[in-house]
């Protein structure tokens, strides 16, 4: 049902300034445009997910992430050469970065379902795909936005050097069948740089264990987060995927939220180029 007039100017009302932390991670991402350009960008987005810096920092898009700082000193700094898929890309923040930092080829994908999330959460309304559309005209951007669900990965036709697959992992329903097609889509040597939801009882590293969340237990009017992953879940579940396992990076506690940050790397293939220890097509299915 489409919000009417006066509940999208309460919802807006409610949605929070930008963080000082996302701005420093915008700042990553300078986007220089006139005054008049970026309040008029700022101004066609209902709600923004990522904060983007506009006219030399003196704009910020209103978007409702808090703090993602603990992932930059893990975005490569040089990508000159290499291919990246950026997995789950809302407002395009992280593709338009690899596209910055010299990356020959960048593909977007969302299916854009966060537009459920946002209605639920924010009760604001959005077509999908307009934050990413505003940011690539200003920035006259190459990057390949497609909507695509992440279990349809496979009719892209090709492989990356580097995925990016933030924030998505603890919202799908079938976990293991996507890490099994993020294997995939990755090029011999690649890597996929990972990001999710981790749990705070770090006694269950032990037993590789994955947390199963209540409805609206992680955030409120937000059903959408089903699993806390712990690095030995994460470990295991990379190795039956096909990976060479995974490495994680950091584990930190965000506002009271545990992430948890890994890289996994591809592992060996067979000479037919099926992968080593990983689920079948079958098993991939699922909803994102």
């Amino acid at each position: 049902m489409p919000v009417s007039v006066d509940e999208r100017g309460a919802a807006v009302a409610s949605i929070p300034a930008p963080t000082a932390a996302e701005k420093a991670v915008a700042d990553a991402l300078p986007i220089e445009v006139s005054a008049e350009a970026a309040q008029a960008a700022i101004d066609s987005v209902p709600l923004w997910f990522h904060t983007f810096s506009l006219n030399g920092g003196q704009f910020y898009t209103h978007g409702v992430a808090r703090d993602h700082r603990y992932r930059l000193p893990f975005f490569p700094e040089d990508l000159s050469g290499r291919s990246v898929l950026d997995v789950g890309a809302f407002d395009g923040f992280y593709a338009f970065l690899a596209e910055s930092r010299g990356a020959s080829r960048v593909v977007a994908v969302d299916n854009e379902q966060y537009r459920d999330w946002v209605r639920a959460r924010w009760g604001v309304e959005l077509e999908g795909g307009e934050g990413f559309r505003t940011i690539a005209r200003l920035l006259e951007s190459d990057v390949e936005y497609r909507k695509l669900d992440a279990f349809e990965l496979d009719e892209l036709g090709e492989r990356f050097d580097l995925i990016l697959c933030f924030g998505i992992l603890h919202r799908v329903e079938n976990p293991l069948g996507l890490l099994s097609i993020l294997r995939r889509r990755l090029e011999s040597g690649g890597e996929v740089l990972l990001e999710t939801y981790g749990v705070e009882d770090k006694s269950l590293e032990d037993a590789a264990a994955i947390h199963v969340c209540e409805s609206g237990e992680v955030y409120a009017r937000d059903d959408f987060v089903y699993w806390g992953f712990t690095g030995g879940s994460l470990d295991r579940l990379a190795r039956i995927a096909g990976f060479a396992g995974a490495t994680v990076l950091d584990a930190p506690m965000i506002d009271g939220h545990p992430r948890i940050i890994c890289r996994l790397e591809a592992g060996a293939a067979d000479a037919d180029g099926s992968l080593v220890g990983a689920a079948s097509g079958a098993e991939a299915n699922g909803n994102g």
